[in-house]
């Protein structure tokens, strides 16, 4: 995993640095191979944003949190990108568990059928009284 950080109208400091190093070790439980994560520190109006960017092979993620301190903006902004994360994991997870036949679209359109059948049994008993 390749990490990139980037401070703007903020003073690059070792402990700030080590924080972003401890906070990236969290997503390489999620993503393997060439992956490259990317922060971005400033400071705007006594407001302290950081945001990530993670890129893939497969897969794009981003991110961007705002406190009145960089540390709580850093633990926001690795929140809200494990909470993405997650969710894309449960959804692919999901889509490749669950059955066709078991979706809503698919019992719709074979409700509709069951309907025509009954309907067009009823008409075959009419007709053939």
């Amino acid at each position: 995993m390749k990490l990139k950080i980037t401070f703007k109208h903020l003073d690059h400091t070792p402990a700030l640095d080590e924080r972003i190093r401890e906070k990236s070790e969290k997503f390489e439980k999620y993503f393997q191979g060439n992956t490259t994560v990317q922060w971005f520190c400033w400071v705007h109006n006594d407001e302290h944003w950081a945001e990530i960017k993670v890129h893939g092979p497969k897969f794009d993620f981003f991110a961007k949190a705002c406190a009145d301190n960089m540390y709580k903006s850093l633990d926001l902004v690795v929140d809200k990108m494990e909470r993405q994360v997650e969710k894309q994991k449960d959804q692919k997870r999901n889509k490749m568990h669950s059955h066709p036949y078991e979706t809503p679209k698919y019992k719709e359109i074979q409700r509709c059928i069951d309907d025509e059948e009954e309907y067009y049994e009823k008409y075959l008993e009419e007709k053939s009284a």
